[in-house]
């Protein structure tokens, strides 16, 4: 089964919003993993998109951008998602973040009530990536 999935460390974030309940994290370059059924090898792609948090409440202060991820966990209901974060993604009920970032000590810690993951435009090619 063909599956992709954003690689959290080193994807690239624009900046961070929070307008009213909704909590948007804006990523420039989130870095995508490709897995192609009965295929050992992966490719890496870069496309532009929003990790989208509805009925948010956020932890402290929210992290400027843009910044550099340097990971951490993506929940939705009894799912945590560490360092990555599959696609599609679409969850109502318990949602969740706590992520770092490069070169500072702060953090996006929120929870939440939805979660989704909208893309733009389509993903653009870097590389394959061979098992070695």
């Amino acid at each position: 089964m063909d599956s992709s999935s954003i690689d959290l460390p080193g994807s690239e974030i624009e900046r961070i919003t929070l307008e009213g309940d909704v909590l948007k994290v804006h990523f420039g370059r989130a870095y995508i993993i490709q897995t192609m059924s009965g295929s050992k090898e992966r490719t890496r792609w870069w496309q532009a998109g929003a990790l989208i948090f509805e009925g948010a409440e956020v932890e402290g202060e929210i992290p400027e951008g843009p910044l550099t991820c340097a990971g951490g966990d993506v929940g939705e209901n009894i799912y945590t998602y560490r360092d990555m974060i599959p696609i599609p993604l679409e969850s109502r009920g318990s949602a969740h973040c706590d992520l770092g970032f490069r070169d500072t000590d702060q953090r996006l810690v929120a929870r939440a009530t939805a979660v989704r993951l909208e893309m733009k435009d389509r993903p653009r090619y870097i590389e394959h990536i061979r098992p070695e």
